[in-house]
């Protein structure tokens, strides 16, 4: 990507946007189709990006079922994108209540 100077180097964000969507496509190949993640994908990008602890089956069927807006049975990237918008607002609340 190009800066705002046309030089070669990422910004910050530019670089955390690359990790958002590298990440997506880590898991999203392992298995089925290559451009969704299932439910196992989803379970193993949380388990190992997320710093969440040990994630209860539970917890990842009831996740699965949240961001599967259209019930096809797999993450596609725009759901991927609510994730990461949510997972955006808690870190946010926690930062804010952190500073009071």
């Amino acid at each position: 990507m190009m800066g705002s100077c046309g030089t070669a180097m990422e910004t910050p964000l530019e670089k955390a946007l690359a990790t958002l969507v590298y990440t997506f496509h880590k898991y999203s190949g392992r298995e089925g189709d290559r451009f969704t993640l299932s439910k196992s994908e989803l379970k193993e990008l949380v388990t190992t990006e997320v710093a969440l602890g040990e994630v209860k089956a539970a917890a990842i069927d009831k996740l699965m079922e949240s961001l599967d807006k259209n019930k096809d049975e797999v993450i596609d990237f725009k759901e991927y994108t609510s994730f990461l918008s949510a997972l955006c607002m808690t870190y946010n609340d926690f930062f804010q209540q952190d500073a009071k």
